[in-house]
C-alpha cells in the first residue's frame, strides 16, 4: 500500500478544491431553471390573461390566504396551461442555449467570468439561433397540449362525445374524452400529429420573437445614451420590443400555424394528412388568403400580450435575482 506524504496531501486537497466549483456551479443552473420555469409561466398565464387585468390577478394572487402559486395556478384552464408551458419553455431553453454557446467560445467564457454581473452581451446573430433553437425545443411539448387544445375549440359533426346541451347542440368534448380518443385511435405518437406544423412556426416564431425584442433593445440603446447596457433600459421600452415581439412572432410563420391547426382539428376516425398535402389542399381551396384567415386579429391582440409577457418576466428575473 502506497504512503502518501505531506505533500501528497496537501496536492489531494488542492485537487479536491479545484472540482467543488462545478458543483456550485450546478446547482446554481438548477436555481436559474427553476426560476425561468416559474417566472416564465406566470408571465405566460397573466400576458394570456390580460384582458381581464394581469396586475390585478397578480395582486389578488399575493393576498389570497392559500399562497400566490397555489392561487395564480388553481381552475387554470386548458389555454392558460398551454400559454404557461410554452412560455416558460422558451424561456428557459432560449437561456440554456445562450449558456452552451458561451460555454463553447473561450473568449466570450472569459469575459462572462470577468463580467461584475456573471452576464455577456451576444452577438445579435447568435441571439437569433439561440431563439430558433429555444423554439424547437419548445414545439416537442407544446404539439400535444395544442392538439387537445384545437379539438376542444371544434364540435364536429360527429362529435367524440356525443352528449348534447340543453339547447340539442352538441357539447365540446372534455379533455379527458379527447385525450382517450387519440390514444385509442392513433397511440401515443398520435399526440405529435401537426409537429412539423408546430416546428416550423415554433422555430421561425421564436426567432423572430426574441430578435425582435433584443433588436428593439439593441436600437433604443444605440439612440439612448443613458442606456450603458442592453438590461438596462426602461420599462416602456421593454414593453415597445416585446409588443414587436408578439406582432413579428404571429406574423413571419402565419401560414405554417394555419396547415397546423387544420391537421390537429380532423375528425380523429379519419385518414390523417400530412403537412404539404393539407397545405396543398388549402391552396386548391382558398388560395393565399386561406393561409392568413385570421391573421390580423392574432397579430393585433399579440402585442399588449407580449410586451406584458416580457415585462413580467424581467421583472421577476429582477426581483429575485
Amino acid at each position: 500500500m502506497a504512503v502518501l506524504n505531506h505533500d501528497d496531501t496537501l496536492a489531494k486537497l488542492d485537487s479536491l478544491d479545484e472540482v467543488s466549483p462545478p458543483a456550485v456551479k450546478t446547482d446554481s443552473q438548477g436555481v436559474e431553471a427553476l426560476k425561468d420555469i416559474l417566472f416564465g409561466s406566470t408571465a405566460g398565464i397573466l400576458g394570456t390573461n390580460r384582458l381581464e387585468g394581469p396586475i390585478d390577478a397578480f395582486k389578488q394572487a399575493f393576498r389570497s390566504p392559500e399562497g400566490p402559486i397555489r392561487s395564480l395556478y388553481r381552475g387554470i384552464s386548458a389555454p392558460l396551461f398551454g400559454a404557461a408551458v410554452e412560455t416558460s419553455s422558451l424561456f428557459f431553453s432560449y437561456r440554456v442555449a445562450q449558456n452552451a454557446y458561451i460555454s463553447l467560445s473561450p473568449t466570450l467564457r472569459k469575459e462572462k467570468e470577468t463580467s461584475k454581473d456573471g452576464k455577456v452581451e451576444l452577438p445579435f446573430t447568435t441571439l437569433l439561433l439561440c431563439g430558433a433553437a429555444s423554439g424547437a425545443f419548445t414545439s416537442m411539448a407544446l404539439t400535444p397540449i395544442e392538439l387537445v387544445k384545437c379539438k376542444m375549440q371544434v364540435v364536429h359533426s360527429n362529435p367524440i362525445d356525443p352528449t348534447t346541451g340543453p339547447n340539442g347542440m352538441a357539447r365540446s368534448p372534455s379533455i379527458s374524452t379527447i385525450i382517450r380518443s387519440v390514444f385509442r385511435t392513433h397511440g401515443l405518437l398520435g399526440f405529435w400529429h401537426g409537429q412539423l406544423g408546430t416546428l416550423i412556426r415554433e422555430t421561425g416564431g421564436s426567432a423572430a420573437w426574441f430578435g425582435s425584442y433584443e433588436g428593439t433593445k439593441i436600437l433604443f440603446r444605440k439612440y439612448d445614451k443613458s442606456i450603458e447596457r442592453i438590461n438596462e433600459v426602461k420599462i416602456w421600452q421593454q414593453m415597445v420590443g416585446g409588443a414587436a415581439a408578439g406582432m413579428s412572432y404571429n406574423f413571419v410563420f402565419y401560414p405554417a400555424d394555419t396547415i397546423k391547426s387544420r391537421m390537429q382539428t380532423e375528425e380523429t376516425g379519419k385518414t390523417r394528412g400530412t403537412f404539404m398535402g393539407v397545405g396543398r389542399e388549402l391552396w386548391r381551396q382558398q388560395g393565399l388568403k386561406g393561409f392568413y384567415r385570421g391573421c390580423g386579429i392574432t397579430v393585433f391582440r399579440a402585442a399588449p400580450s407580449s410586451a406584458i409577457i416580457f415585462t413580467i418576466y424581467e421583472a421577476l428575473r429582477k426581483m429575485f435575482n
